[in-house]
């Protein structure tokens, strides 16, 4: 094998067992491009970002996710949310993709999990593809060149797009697999080719190792005032709710836009960059993101673009609604410089409801918010998950239920100790659908849910009065801001009476029967005077 690039000799793949043709280490961005390139990989669009398609899969493929059953780690696990594999099978799959892997050219990043460095956690890529490991390098945190030469890495990640799996010998569901073993520190994956299941990977390692250390692990965005980072605010919220879209605001400085921890020193983010949804992207609604996604480097996933010009057309679907694009913190203009923040003042659970019934912003009690953590109601936007291709309504514990190994009391205990200490403010704010569902009506305009969450985090809304909402019980403002004042209340923005009660009790119905399930119940908070 033959090994090149800036590393650790003392810490090489071999020492795990993998031996290929050849092994590149943490090549940098220009020369990950060139190789891309070179290998039919994608293609540059006007701009100079690098367009790939992911082929069949063009979201995650959850169900595909395994975690071995060791003794190590067996009674920590959720196994009601997690699919066991048997070590015996996971000792086959890794010798079979090795194998896969011998005649191979790999590259090799050595990257970091986590802003502070007390808590950081050293994450490799060993990936096939040149274009996974460029887009990792953007998603995680680069080291500095100086401290490469002595990284160690903790958990591998070991990525084989071309590697089938076999259901009968390797324990799987199907030709594609994701496997966790805590035990050996190990990820294996193959059978896809969308690199989103690389950082998920890597996020579903946080989610396992910060809770013991009293360390609440988020799927959030994260940002806080220009020159203030005490006034911070946190977004939980599944694809497609608007975390990236709402966090990147240039009146606020960003901490990150997917995954956080919160300690006793307050918020800081995991990665090192942004994956955005680009589906009709507005230059207008989101700047920030409309000129990373147009700038040098970024990595595009299957985006349409002209074959001649090159241009892209983010307006187009028709490979998919999970068109994105991945990029460092750095391309955007307001970002905090050690992608930390302190104790949140503020903290958003985001839901995209298809019902179209939930209003675009309410008060929570923390009762309320520990209760809706642990629901995580949202709607699966098209494209996020491989099979979802409408608008689907669904429930995701603690907004993350796909990256737990935990039980889900085990976070969201965690995140009601969190919100008593550091007394901040609970929203609900819906980014779904208003003036009908998900069939007849149109998406919240972003410029009413930015206006709402201006109001939100100034202070506006604290003495404005508020009523009761029949669906969630909490206490939505009667006023606000004009661009946001006529969607307030939604049962005003339904062509019909009827067609509004018949979405509230259908969306109480689904609600009801989540919350016997998990033995809760939805607490109702007073209006205010």
């Amino acid at each position: 094998m033959i090994e090149t690039g800036l590393r650790n000799p003392k810490a090489g793949i071999s020492l795990l067992g993998i031996k290929t043709a050849t092994a590149r280490y943490n090549a940098l961005e220009p020369v990950l491009m060139e190789d891309a390139l070179k290998r039919n990989e994608g293609v540059l669009s006007v701009d100079g970002a690098l367009i790939v398609h992911t082929g069949k899969f063009t979201g995650r493929s959850p169900k595909d996710k395994h975690i071995v059953r060791e003794a190590s780690s067996e009674a920590d696990i959720w196994w009601d949310g997690n699919t066991p594999m048997t070590p015996e099978a996971f000792e086959v799959l890794k010798a079979d993709m090795y194998a896969y892997l011998a005649d191979k050219d790999v590259e090799v990043q050595d990257l970091v999990c986590g802003a502070d460095p007390r808590q950081s956690i050293n994450v490799r890529l060993v990936g096939e593809y040149t274009w996974h490991a460029l887009f990792l390098r953007h998603m995680l945190r680069r080291p500095d060149r100086a401290t490469v030469a002595a990284y160690l890495p903790e958990f591998t990640i070991v990525n084989a797009p071309g590697f089938r799996s076999d259901p009968a010998r390797h324990g799987c569901r199907s030709d594609t697999v994701v496997a966790m073993s805590f035990d050996q520190k190990l990820v294996l994956i193959g059978g896809t080719e969308y690199a989103g299941e690389n950082k998920k990977s890597a996020f579903t390692i946080l989610n396992h190792i910060y809770p013991a250390r009293g360390i609440l692990p988020m799927h959030c965005s994260a940002n806080h005032a220009i020159g203030n980072a005490n006034d911070s605010a946190i977004f939980f919220g599944l694809s497609g709710t608007g975390k990236t879209t709402l966090s990147t605001d240039p009146s606020r400085t960003l901490i990150g836009d997917d995954e956080h921890g919160w300690s006793d020193d307050g918020v800081f983010n995991f990665e090192g960059g942004c994956y955005a949804k680009t589906i009709n992207l507005s230059p207008k609604a989101e700047p920030g993101i409309w000129k990373a996604t147009h700038s040098y480097g970024s990595v595009l996933e299957n985006v349409v673009y002209d074959p001649d010009t090159r241009e892209l057309d983010l307006d187009d679907s028709s490979l998919t609604e999970n068109t994105r694009s991945a990029f460092p913190l750095h391309a955007l203009d307001s970002v905090s410089p050690d992608s930390r923040g302190g104790q949140p003042r503020n903290v958003f659970l985001l839901t995209c409801d298809a019902f179209g019934v939930t209003p675009p912003i309410g008060r929570l009690t923390p009762e309320q918010a520990r209760t809706l953590f642990l629901l995580g109601f949202t709607s699966k936007v098209a494209g996020t998950e491989r099979g979802v291709n409408v608008p689907t309504p669904t429930f995701s514990t603690c907004f993350g239920a796909p990256f737990l190994t935990r039980r889900p009391e085990v976070y969201a205990d965690m995140f009601a100790e969190r919100l008593e200490k550091s007394g901040a403010n609970i929203w609900l704010l819906n980014t779904g659908w208003t003036e009908g569902d998900a069939a007849s009506g149109r998406r919240m305009p972003i410029a009413a849910t930015r206006t709402l969450l201006a109001a939100a985090l100034s202070g506006v809304l604290d003495n404005v009065a508020t009523r009761r909402d029949p669906v969630w019980g909490m206490a939505v403002p009667t006023d606000g801001p004009t661009e946001a004042r006529a969607y307030l209340d939604p049962a005003k923005t339904w062509p019909t009476t009827e067609g509004y009660n018949a979405g509230v009790a259908a969306l109480r119905a689904q609600i009801d029967g989540k919350l016997k399930e998990l033995g809760l119940t939805l607490a109702e908070a007073a209006p205010a005077a």
